[in-house]
Protein backbone atom coordinates (compact mmCIF):
# COMPACT_ATOMS: atom_id res chain seq x y z
CA UNK A 1 0.00 0.00 0.00
CA UNK A 2 1.33 3.54 -0.92
CA UNK A 3 2.28 5.29 2.39
CA UNK A 4 0.82 8.84 3.20
CA UNK A 5 2.12 11.99 1.25
CA UNK A 6 4.39 14.42 4.06
CA UNK A 7 2.41 17.25 4.85
CA UNK A 8 3.11 20.50 6.48
CA UNK A 9 1.36 21.08 10.22
CA UNK A 10 -1.55 23.01 10.10
CA UNK A 11 -0.81 26.84 11.55
CA UNK A 12 -2.21 27.49 14.71
CA UNK A 13 -4.88 30.46 14.55
CA UNK A 14 -3.07 33.27 15.95
CA UNK A 15 -5.94 34.92 17.80
CA UNK A 16 -8.85 32.10 18.12
CA UNK A 17 -12.10 33.52 18.50
CA UNK A 18 -13.89 33.12 22.03
CA UNK A 19 -15.92 30.36 22.67
CA UNK A 20 -18.15 31.05 25.51
CA UNK A 21 -21.49 29.92 25.10
CA UNK A 22 -23.64 28.23 23.03
CA UNK A 23 -24.89 29.71 20.36
CA UNK A 24 -28.84 28.59 20.65
CA UNK A 25 -28.27 28.99 24.52
CA UNK A 26 -28.02 26.12 27.16
CA UNK A 27 -31.07 23.61 26.61
CA UNK A 28 -32.77 22.49 29.89
CA UNK A 29 -31.68 19.50 31.05
CA UNK A 30 -34.44 16.39 30.22
CA UNK A 31 -34.70 14.66 33.72
CA UNK A 32 -38.16 13.27 33.63
CA UNK A 33 -38.86 9.83 31.43
CA UNK A 34 -41.30 12.24 29.46
CA UNK A 35 -38.77 14.81 29.35
CA UNK A 36 -36.13 11.91 27.63
CA UNK A 37 -38.38 10.81 25.02
CA UNK A 38 -39.16 14.50 23.93
CA UNK A 39 -35.70 14.71 23.72
CA UNK A 40 -35.09 11.65 21.42
CA UNK A 41 -38.26 12.66 19.43
CA UNK A 42 -36.15 16.01 18.98
CA UNK A 43 -33.24 14.60 17.97
CA UNK A 44 -35.16 12.32 15.38
CA UNK A 45 -36.03 15.60 13.53
CA UNK A 46 -32.25 16.06 12.71
CA UNK A 47 -29.94 14.65 10.25
CA UNK A 48 -26.69 13.28 10.39
CA UNK A 49 -24.33 12.06 12.99
CA UNK A 50 -24.54 12.53 16.57
CA UNK A 51 -21.90 14.63 18.81
CA UNK A 52 -21.89 12.69 22.03
CA UNK A 53 -20.12 13.54 25.25
CA UNK A 54 -20.84 12.27 28.54
CA UNK A 55 -20.18 13.74 32.31
CA UNK A 56 -18.76 11.44 34.89
CA UNK A 57 -17.63 12.36 38.30
CA UNK A 58 -14.37 10.58 38.49
CA UNK A 59 -12.66 11.31 41.72
CA UNK A 60 -15.59 11.78 43.19
CA UNK A 61 -17.44 8.46 42.81
CA UNK A 62 -16.42 4.97 43.02
CA UNK A 63 -19.01 3.96 39.79
CA UNK A 64 -17.33 5.15 36.49
CA UNK A 65 -21.33 6.27 35.56
CA UNK A 66 -22.43 8.68 33.31
CA UNK A 67 -24.08 11.86 35.20
CA UNK A 68 -24.96 13.75 32.40
CA UNK A 69 -24.99 12.93 28.53
CA UNK A 70 -24.60 15.77 26.05
CA UNK A 71 -26.32 15.24 22.36
CA UNK A 72 -26.30 17.66 19.73
CA UNK A 73 -27.33 16.63 15.89
CA UNK A 74 -27.66 19.15 12.75
CA UNK A 75 -30.98 20.37 12.20
CA UNK A 76 -32.36 19.58 15.59
CA UNK A 77 -29.58 21.13 17.91
CA UNK A 78 -28.56 20.20 21.37
CA UNK A 79 -30.35 17.96 24.35
CA UNK A 80 -29.15 17.56 27.80
CA UNK A 81 -30.07 14.55 29.45
CA UNK A 82 -29.93 13.20 33.45
CA UNK A 83 -28.97 9.06 33.33
CA UNK A 84 -29.57 9.33 37.10
CA UNK A 85 -32.59 8.30 39.29
CA UNK A 86 -34.82 6.48 36.94
CA UNK A 87 -35.43 4.09 39.32
CA UNK A 88 -34.67 0.07 39.01
CA UNK A 89 -34.52 0.33 34.72
CA UNK A 90 -33.24 3.29 33.64
CA UNK A 91 -31.94 0.99 30.81
CA UNK A 92 -36.21 1.74 30.09
CA UNK A 93 -36.48 5.15 30.52
CA UNK A 94 -33.26 5.95 28.06
CA UNK A 95 -34.50 3.35 25.42
CA UNK A 96 -35.96 6.06 23.01
CA UNK A 97 -32.57 7.55 23.28
CA UNK A 98 -30.34 4.38 22.51
CA UNK A 99 -33.04 4.01 19.60
CA UNK A 100 -32.44 7.27 17.85
CA UNK A 101 -28.85 7.23 18.44
CA UNK A 102 -28.84 3.51 16.62
CA UNK A 103 -29.41 5.82 13.44
CA UNK A 104 -26.55 7.40 12.60
CA UNK A 105 -22.19 7.74 13.16
CA UNK A 106 -21.53 9.02 17.05
CA UNK A 107 -18.34 11.52 17.04
CA UNK A 108 -16.69 11.78 20.11
CA UNK A 109 -13.65 12.94 21.37
CA UNK A 110 -11.30 10.41 23.35
CA UNK A 111 -14.32 8.00 22.84
CA UNK A 112 -12.49 4.96 24.83
CA UNK A 113 -13.42 7.08 28.16
CA UNK A 114 -17.26 7.72 26.90
CA UNK A 115 -18.03 4.26 25.49
CA UNK A 116 -18.18 2.54 28.69
CA UNK A 117 -20.71 4.63 30.30
CA UNK A 118 -22.69 4.74 27.69
CA UNK A 119 -23.13 1.03 27.24
CA UNK A 120 -23.93 0.89 30.89
CA UNK A 121 -26.99 2.62 29.80
CA UNK A 122 -27.88 0.74 26.89
CA UNK A 123 -26.59 2.76 24.40
CA UNK A 124 -24.17 2.22 21.79
CA UNK A 125 -22.66 3.21 18.62
CA UNK A 126 -23.95 1.90 14.99
CA UNK A 127 -20.82 3.72 13.94
CA UNK A 128 -17.87 5.72 15.24
CA UNK A 129 -15.44 9.00 14.67
CA UNK A 130 -13.18 9.51 17.59
CA UNK A 131 -11.89 13.24 16.90
CA UNK A 132 -8.78 13.18 19.50
CA UNK A 133 -7.82 9.76 17.70
CA UNK A 134 -8.06 11.34 14.48
CA UNK A 135 -5.91 13.99 15.65
CA UNK A 136 -3.07 11.47 16.75
CA UNK A 137 -3.07 9.76 13.50
CA UNK A 138 -3.02 13.37 11.75
CA UNK A 139 0.47 13.48 13.73
CA UNK A 140 -0.80 16.50 15.42
CA UNK A 141 1.56 16.60 19.15
CA UNK A 142 -1.15 18.49 20.99
CA UNK A 143 -4.77 16.57 20.55
CA UNK A 144 -7.01 17.78 23.54
CA UNK A 145 -10.61 19.30 22.61
CA UNK A 146 -9.35 23.45 23.09
CA UNK A 147 -6.60 23.04 20.92
CA UNK A 148 -7.87 20.96 18.27
CA UNK A 149 -10.63 23.22 18.33
CA UNK A 150 -8.13 26.10 18.16
CA UNK A 151 -5.77 24.81 15.34
CA UNK A 152 -8.79 23.44 13.19
CA UNK A 153 -11.81 25.89 13.70
CA UNK A 154 -10.22 28.17 15.07
CA UNK A 155 -12.03 28.70 18.21
CA UNK A 156 -10.99 29.46 21.27
CA UNK A 157 -12.44 27.10 24.33
CA UNK A 158 -12.45 28.07 27.96
CA UNK A 159 -11.43 25.66 30.26
CA UNK A 160 -14.21 24.07 31.83
CA UNK A 161 -15.29 21.71 35.00
CA UNK A 162 -14.65 18.07 33.24
CA UNK A 163 -13.23 17.28 36.60
CA UNK A 164 -16.17 18.52 38.80
CA UNK A 165 -18.12 16.16 40.50
CA UNK A 166 -20.79 15.65 38.48
CA UNK A 167 -23.25 13.67 40.48
CA UNK A 168 -23.73 17.50 42.61
CA UNK A 169 -27.81 17.89 42.04
CA UNK A 170 -28.74 20.28 40.62
CA UNK A 171 -25.74 21.48 37.91
CA UNK A 172 -24.85 24.48 38.41
CA UNK A 173 -25.21 26.57 34.63
CA UNK A 174 -21.77 27.20 34.42
CA UNK A 175 -21.00 23.21 34.22
CA UNK A 176 -24.49 23.09 31.92
CA UNK A 177 -22.82 25.98 29.64
CA UNK A 178 -19.53 23.75 29.41
CA UNK A 179 -21.04 20.75 29.06
CA UNK A 180 -23.43 21.75 25.99
CA UNK A 181 -19.93 23.66 24.52
CA UNK A 182 -18.24 20.24 24.50
CA UNK A 183 -20.38 18.86 21.85
CA UNK A 184 -20.85 22.31 20.31
CA UNK A 185 -18.70 22.18 17.49
CA UNK A 186 -17.56 18.51 17.56
CA UNK A 187 -19.97 18.20 13.94
CA UNK A 188 -17.55 20.83 12.34
CA UNK A 189 -14.47 19.44 13.83
CA UNK A 190 -15.27 15.95 12.65
CA UNK A 191 -14.93 18.22 8.99
CA UNK A 192 -12.16 19.38 9.63
CA UNK A 193 -9.71 16.52 10.97
CA UNK A 194 -11.11 14.17 7.93
CA UNK A 195 -9.93 17.15 5.74
CA UNK A 196 -6.73 16.70 7.09
CA UNK A 197 -6.46 13.08 7.51
CA UNK A 198 -7.80 12.68 3.78
CA UNK A 199 -5.38 15.01 2.65
CA UNK A 200 -2.76 12.71 4.51
CA UNK A 201 -3.85 9.50 2.68
CA UNK A 202 -5.04 8.44 5.81
CA UNK A 203 -8.97 8.10 5.54
CA UNK A 204 -8.27 3.78 5.53
CA UNK A 205 -6.29 4.05 8.65
CA UNK A 206 -8.85 5.94 11.16
CA UNK A 207 -11.74 4.31 9.46
CA UNK A 208 -9.82 0.70 11.14
CA UNK A 209 -9.43 2.22 14.21
CA UNK A 210 -12.47 3.57 14.25
CA UNK A 211 -14.13 0.53 14.09
CA UNK A 212 -11.50 -1.49 16.72
CA UNK A 213 -12.14 0.89 18.97
CA UNK A 214 -16.31 0.57 18.84
CA UNK A 215 -16.17 -3.09 19.60
CA UNK A 216 -13.01 -3.45 21.83
CA UNK A 217 -13.93 -5.58 24.49
CA UNK A 218 -11.22 -5.11 27.32
CA UNK A 219 -9.89 -8.71 28.75
CA UNK A 220 -10.31 -8.99 32.45
CA UNK A 221 -7.17 -7.60 34.03
CA UNK A 222 -5.12 -10.80 36.55
CA UNK A 223 -3.24 -7.96 38.06
CA UNK A 224 -3.92 -7.29 42.11
CA UNK A 225 -5.16 -4.03 42.11
CA UNK A 226 -3.92 -3.26 45.29
CA UNK A 227 -0.42 -3.23 44.03
CA UNK A 228 -1.17 0.01 42.16
CA UNK A 229 -1.56 1.81 45.66
CA UNK A 230 0.74 4.86 45.29
CA UNK A 231 3.78 4.71 47.11
CA UNK A 232 3.84 0.65 47.30
CA UNK A 233 7.74 0.85 46.33
CA UNK A 234 8.21 2.11 50.06
CA UNK A 235 7.19 -1.77 50.99
CA UNK A 236 9.37 -4.25 51.38
CA UNK A 237 7.90 -7.18 54.30
CA UNK A 238 5.97 -9.63 53.11
CA UNK A 239 4.01 -8.72 56.13
CA UNK A 240 4.01 -4.78 55.24
CA UNK A 241 2.80 -5.76 51.84
CA UNK A 242 0.05 -8.11 53.37
CA UNK A 243 -1.21 -4.82 55.39
CA UNK A 244 -1.32 -3.10 51.93
CA UNK A 245 -3.49 -5.46 50.82
CA UNK A 246 -5.84 -6.15 53.71
CA UNK A 247 -6.18 -1.98 54.01
CA UNK A 248 -6.70 -1.48 50.72
CA UNK A 249 -9.21 -4.06 50.39
CA UNK A 250 -11.66 -3.08 53.29
CA UNK A 251 -11.62 0.30 51.49
CA UNK A 252 -12.76 -0.81 47.98
CA UNK A 253 -15.53 -2.65 50.32
CA UNK A 254 -16.47 1.01 51.81
CA UNK A 255 -15.75 2.78 48.60
CA UNK A 256 -17.65 0.73 46.60
CA UNK A 257 -21.18 0.38 48.99
CA UNK A 258 -20.97 4.13 49.87
CA UNK A 259 -20.20 5.07 45.48
CA UNK A 260 -17.13 6.99 47.15
CA UNK A 261 -13.70 7.43 45.38
CA UNK A 262 -11.60 5.29 47.18
CA UNK A 263 -9.27 7.82 47.90
CA UNK A 264 -11.83 10.17 49.75
CA UNK A 265 -12.12 7.11 51.99
CA UNK A 266 -8.60 7.17 52.72
CA UNK A 267 -5.91 8.09 50.95
CA UNK A 268 -3.14 5.74 49.40
CA UNK A 269 -0.19 7.78 51.17
CA UNK A 270 -2.35 6.62 54.84
CA UNK A 271 -2.14 2.58 53.79
CA UNK A 272 1.00 2.93 52.97
CA UNK A 273 2.01 4.82 56.37
CA UNK A 274 0.52 2.36 58.20
CA UNK A 275 1.64 -0.41 56.72
CA UNK A 276 5.28 0.80 57.48
CA UNK A 277 4.69 1.57 60.94
CA UNK A 278 2.76 -0.81 61.49
CA UNK A 279 0.54 0.06 64.90
CA UNK A 280 -0.54 -2.41 67.20
CA UNK A 281 -3.27 -0.44 69.26
CA UNK A 282 -5.65 2.69 68.82
CA UNK A 283 -3.85 4.91 70.15
CA UNK A 284 -0.78 4.16 67.52
CA UNK A 285 -2.77 4.09 65.07
CA UNK A 286 -4.66 7.59 65.38
CA UNK A 287 -1.15 8.89 66.32
CA UNK A 288 -0.53 8.86 62.28
CA UNK A 289 -0.91 12.18 60.77
CA UNK A 290 -4.27 10.93 58.86
CA UNK A 291 -5.82 8.83 60.99
CA UNK A 292 -5.68 11.38 63.66
CA UNK A 293 -8.22 13.45 61.95
CA UNK A 294 -12.07 13.13 63.55
CA UNK A 295 -13.26 11.18 59.99
CA UNK A 296 -11.20 8.33 60.65
CA UNK A 297 -11.04 8.19 64.53
CA UNK A 298 -14.28 6.82 64.05
CA UNK A 299 -13.12 3.96 61.88
CA UNK A 300 -9.85 3.52 63.60
CA UNK A 301 -10.77 -0.11 65.13
CA UNK A 302 -12.15 -0.75 60.94
CA UNK A 303 -8.10 -0.38 59.68
CA UNK A 304 -6.99 -1.75 63.11
CA UNK A 305 -8.32 -4.87 61.94
CA UNK A 306 -7.46 -4.91 58.82
CA UNK A 307 -3.75 -4.23 60.19
CA UNK A 308 -3.99 -7.18 62.17
CA UNK A 309 -5.77 -9.37 59.21
CA UNK A 310 -2.84 -8.58 56.96
CA UNK A 311 -0.07 -9.05 59.92
CA UNK A 312 -1.26 -12.76 61.10
CA UNK A 313 -2.21 -14.00 57.48
CA UNK A 314 -1.46 -17.07 56.35
CA UNK A 315 -1.12 -16.28 52.75
CA UNK A 316 1.44 -13.12 52.86
CA UNK A 317 2.16 -11.75 48.75
CA UNK A 318 4.79 -12.45 47.11
CA UNK A 319 7.15 -8.71 47.11
CA UNK A 320 7.09 -8.92 43.21
CA UNK A 321 3.78 -9.66 41.14
CA UNK A 322 4.02 -13.03 39.37
CA UNK A 323 4.56 -11.85 35.55
CA UNK A 324 2.11 -12.42 33.25
CA UNK A 325 4.55 -11.74 29.73
CA UNK A 326 7.97 -10.55 29.81
CA UNK A 327 9.59 -8.91 32.77
CA UNK A 328 10.29 -5.11 32.36
CA UNK A 329 12.46 -4.53 29.21
CA UNK A 330 15.15 -2.60 31.33
CA UNK A 331 15.95 -6.18 33.13
CA UNK A 332 16.43 -7.80 29.53
CA UNK A 333 20.38 -7.03 29.39
CA UNK A 334 21.19 -9.22 31.90
CA UNK A 335 18.30 -12.16 31.83
CA UNK A 336 18.04 -12.36 28.10
CA UNK A 337 20.06 -10.25 25.89
CA UNK A 338 19.28 -11.34 22.58
CA UNK A 339 16.03 -10.17 23.12
CA UNK A 340 17.43 -6.75 24.71
CA UNK A 341 19.24 -6.31 20.96
CA UNK A 342 15.84 -7.30 19.01
CA UNK A 343 13.73 -4.60 21.02
CA UNK A 344 16.48 -2.13 20.64
CA UNK A 345 16.19 -2.47 16.57
CA UNK A 346 12.27 -2.67 16.51
CA UNK A 347 11.66 0.50 18.66
CA UNK A 348 14.47 2.35 16.71
CA UNK A 349 12.76 0.89 12.89
CA UNK A 350 9.33 2.07 14.53
CA UNK A 351 10.64 5.09 15.54
CA UNK A 352 11.91 6.05 11.99
CA UNK A 353 8.58 4.58 10.86
CA UNK A 354 6.41 6.76 12.89
CA UNK A 355 9.21 9.69 11.47
CA UNK A 356 8.22 8.99 7.90
CA UNK A 357 4.13 8.58 8.35
CA UNK A 358 3.61 11.10 11.03
CA UNK A 359 1.59 8.76 12.97
CA UNK A 360 2.58 8.32 17.36
CA UNK A 361 4.60 4.91 17.22
CA UNK A 362 2.48 3.80 20.44
CA UNK A 363 -0.41 3.92 17.41
CA UNK A 364 1.73 2.19 14.67
CA UNK A 365 1.96 -1.12 17.20
CA UNK A 366 1.34 -1.76 20.81
CA UNK A 367 4.05 -0.96 22.70
CA UNK A 368 3.25 -4.44 24.79
CA UNK A 369 3.01 -5.96 21.43
CA UNK A 370 6.41 -5.52 20.26
CA UNK A 371 7.51 -6.48 23.97
CA UNK A 372 6.05 -9.82 23.34
CA UNK A 373 7.04 -10.03 20.25
CA UNK A 374 10.57 -9.32 20.91
CA UNK A 375 10.86 -11.40 23.77
CA UNK A 376 9.33 -14.58 22.75
CA UNK A 377 10.59 -14.29 19.32
CA UNK A 378 12.48 -17.42 18.09
CA UNK A 379 14.37 -18.23 14.00
CA UNK A 380 11.96 -19.12 11.47
CA UNK A 381 11.89 -19.86 7.30
CA UNK A 382 9.09 -17.38 6.88
CA UNK A 383 9.62 -14.71 9.48
CA UNK A 384 7.41 -12.07 8.01
CA UNK A 385 4.53 -14.71 8.06
CA UNK A 386 4.83 -15.18 11.88
CA UNK A 387 5.16 -11.46 12.62
CA UNK A 388 1.58 -11.52 10.68
CA UNK A 389 0.00 -13.33 12.33
CA UNK A 390 1.42 -12.67 15.89
CA UNK A 391 0.46 -9.09 15.35
CA UNK A 392 -2.95 -10.01 13.75
CA UNK A 393 -3.72 -12.29 17.13
CA UNK A 394 -2.90 -9.51 19.12
CA UNK A 395 -5.19 -7.29 17.97
CA UNK A 396 -3.27 -5.25 15.20
CA UNK A 397 -5.16 -3.75 13.01
CA UNK A 398 -4.73 -4.05 8.76
CA UNK A 399 -3.57 -1.20 7.99
CA UNK A 400 -0.66 -1.30 10.93
CA UNK A 401 0.47 -4.78 10.09
CA UNK A 402 0.89 -3.83 6.67
CA UNK A 403 3.29 -0.88 7.97
CA UNK A 404 5.04 -2.42 10.79
CA UNK A 405 5.72 -6.41 9.39
CA UNK A 406 8.68 -5.25 7.22
CA UNK A 407 9.89 -2.94 9.65
CA UNK A 408 9.82 -5.28 12.57
CA UNK A 409 10.69 -7.96 10.11
CA UNK A 410 14.17 -6.49 9.19
CA UNK A 411 14.81 -5.72 12.88
CA UNK A 412 13.82 -8.92 14.63
CA UNK A 413 16.25 -10.46 12.17
CA UNK A 414 19.85 -8.09 11.79
CA UNK A 415 19.51 -7.40 15.52
CA UNK A 416 23.17 -9.14 16.59
CA UNK A 417 23.19 -11.60 18.82
CA UNK A 418 24.87 -9.88 22.15
CA UNK A 419 26.38 -13.32 22.85
CA UNK A 420 27.31 -14.45 18.87
CA UNK A 421 31.37 -14.45 18.07
CA UNK A 422 31.93 -11.77 16.18
CA UNK A 423 34.19 -14.06 14.01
Amino acid sequence: MSEPEPTEPAEEAEAPVPLTAPADGVPPVSVYANEIAEAAEFLGSGHGPFAVDAERASGFRYSNRAYLIQIRRAGAGTVLIDPVSHGRDPLATLRPVAEVLDEDEWILHAADQDLPCLAELGIRPPALYDTELAGRLAGFDKVNLATMVQRLLGLGLAKGHGAADWSKRPLPDAWLNYAALDVEVLLELRVAIAAELEAQNKTGWAAEEFEHLRTYEAAPTRRDRWRRTSGIHKVRTPRALAEVRELWQVRDHIARRRDIAPGRVLPDSAIVEAALADPKTVEELVALPVFGGPKQRRSAQTWLDALEAGRTTADPPQRNEPQNGPPPAVRWSKRKPEAAARLEAARAGLAALSERVNVPAENLASPDLVRRLCWDWAATEDPASAIEEFLRAGGARRWQRELVVPVLTAALTAAPDPGADPD
